[in-house]
């Protein structure tokens, strides 16, 4: 299992939330999967690559960034 820590942009709401945790456990139906709004970030604890994860994200609209 590994942690993986994304900065997201686009995200505002609950539902861009849902959005971000529906994309990710698509591809880790077991991944643990944290948002904070307020910093854009997405933390994911799971099998999942940081490259898989950015591209589950970037499917949904989310501006994937560096860092």
């Amino acid at each position: 299992m590994s942690v993986i820590e994304l900065q997201v942009g686009g995200m505002s709401c609950g539902h861009c939330v849902r959005a971000v945790e529906r994309a990710v456990r698509a591809r880790d139906a077991a991944a643990k999967v944290s948002v904070d709004l307020a910093a854009g970030r997405v933390r994911i604890e799971g099998a999942l690559t940081r490259e898989a994860a950015a591209e589950a994200i970037a499917a949904q609209g989310y501006e994937v960034r560096p860092g």
